[in-house]
């Protein structure tokens, strides 16, 4: 009789560039490995977007809908994404139809008056159904129409586009009520196309007004975005705008905490005479976070592959948002970047540790475990208490179990198999400086 009680052997995974991969993850893991690195519907060096969006998807069936929520609601208002938090959204709503949980989350991820109308337009995909046949579940609509009753007359009118699916269709399909007689006024007047145009520069430059003196009144009175600030610095800056007003508001960081660290380096290369007052206001982010405590290692990964652009109409590559993590961590550090070689650069702060990240050598092979092991060799002699990879995850040698206290590996792009998990790993995805948030709690965790 033959044994029924045998081994399963389960196939090995590998990376793309050829090495082991972690082949054990849970459906959580996979999915916040696909999520939090994801600009949704982008390509990447080694898969296409759309696979990436359908394995989100796919993974989505399989985990709690309690862990897909809380991932929507992570990834908006933690990480900043804006467009994989609705997919996660879609997906809830599909999943637990008749939850009040779906609308909870709903009304949590839905942050900007645009993401109204790009939700519904993400569920149509997901669902497979058309612009002139849209059914919402309940939980959608008192979701959406919860949402819907924060935004004032300036979020209505700033986003109020001309799209597939307008802000007042929203309206319609969510039956949200109005709370008074003002909001009602105010909806009425979304609705019939009477809306007061809202005082931005998009608005204000649209309709031919002086784009010097625009910016430099929005300046003054502090109605400039910080994001719309760095991304509009080479138009201020050829408009002749008062440069004092410019680098004032750089310095205010007003609403910077919601910008990612690499649009910082975005501003500079497109207007590098603001760079100083660029990096000034990056290291001062660093400056309101304590410190980690104890020597850490720092390894960055400058492969070939992270030279590829985070988005279809960015010129910034995941090497740029790697270099700006390791250039924001506060503390001692060693930092070193691997490709073929692996070779130690200053640990400078801010824009001058980007730039001898960025240029520390050829932007080859992946040899992720080579330089693990180097880090090791350091930590046994020297005693350092933590690891930190910074990478995609694509090694072409094995990777070395860590020696470190804490080890961690922050992923920046989402491919579908890395190497950072096991016991001796913790896994991070994500190009946001709240992972060094994560870092100090769970270590403090740790420790109780």
């Amino acid at each position: 009789m033959s044994k029924l009680n045998t081994t399963i052997h389960r196939p090995k995974v590998f990376t793309h560039e050829g090495a082991v991969a972690y082949g054990h993850l849970t459906a959580e893991q996979q999915l916040r490995r696909s999520v939090l690195s994801c600009l949704l519907w982008e390509n990447e060096f080694y898969e296409d977007g759309q696979s990436i969006a359908q394995r989100i998807a796919e993974t989505a069936e399989r985990v709690s809908v309690e862990v897909l929520a809380a991932l929507a609601i992570e990834a908006r208002q933690q990480f900043n994404l804006r467009h994989v938090p609705l997919l996660l959204c879609a997906a809830l709503a599909k999943r637990g139809s008749g939850s009040k949980l779906v609308s909870a989350t709903l009304e949590a991820v839905i942050s900007r008056a645009d993401e109204l109308a790009e939700f519904v337009q993400v569920y149509l995909k997901y669902n497979g159904q058309t612009y002139d046949r849209v059914v919402l579940s309940a939980q959608v609509k008192l979701g959406l129409g919860r949402a819907f009753g924060r935004f004032d007359a300036y979020q209505l009118g700033k986003y109020n586009r001309d799209g597939a699916i307008k802000l007042k269709d929203v309206l319609f399909l969510s039956h949200a009520k109005p709370r008074d007689e003002e909001q009602a006024a105010l909806w009425k007047r979304l609705i019939e196309g009477t809306l007061e145009a809202p005082d931005t520069w998009e608005v204000a430059l649209s309709g031919g007004a002086d784009k010097k003196a625009t910016f430099e009144r929005l300046l003054r009175e502090q109605r400039l975005g910080y994001l719309a600030l760095l991304r509009n610095l080479r138009n201020m800056a050829s408009a002749g705008v008062d440069e004092s007003l410019v680098r004032e508001a750089i310095a205010a960081r007003r609403g910077a905490s919601r910008v990612l660290p690499f649009r910082f380096v975005a501003a500079a290369r497109a207007c590098p005479r603001f760079e100083p007052d660029l990096d000034r206001a990056l290291v001062a982010g660093i400056a309101e976070a304590p410190e980690l405590p104890g020597r850490t290692i720092v390894l960055v990964d400058v492969s070939g592959s992270m030279w590829h652009p985070l988005s279809a109409k960015s010129d910034l590559m995941r090497m740029d948002a790697a270099a700006a993590l390791a250039a924001l961590l506060p503390g001692e550090r060693r930092v070193f970047t691997f490709s073929n070689d692996i070779r130690e650069v200053p640990p400078r702060a801010g824009m001058a540790g980007v730039d001898a990240i960025l240029g520390s050598q050829p932007h080859g092979g992946t040899y992720l475990g080579k330089a693990v092991a180097v880090a090791n060799g350091i930590a046994a002699q020297s005693g350092y208490d933590r690891l930190i990879v910074i990478t995609d995850e694509q090694s072409q040698d094995r990777v070395p179990d860590p020696v470190f206290k804490h080890a961690y590996m922050v992923n920046v792009a989402s491919a579908r198999n890395g190497i950072g998990y096991g016991k001796q790993w913790v896994h991070l995805d994500g190009f946001s400086e709240r992972i060094f948030t994560f870092i100090r709690e769970h270590e403090a965790a740790s420790q109780e």
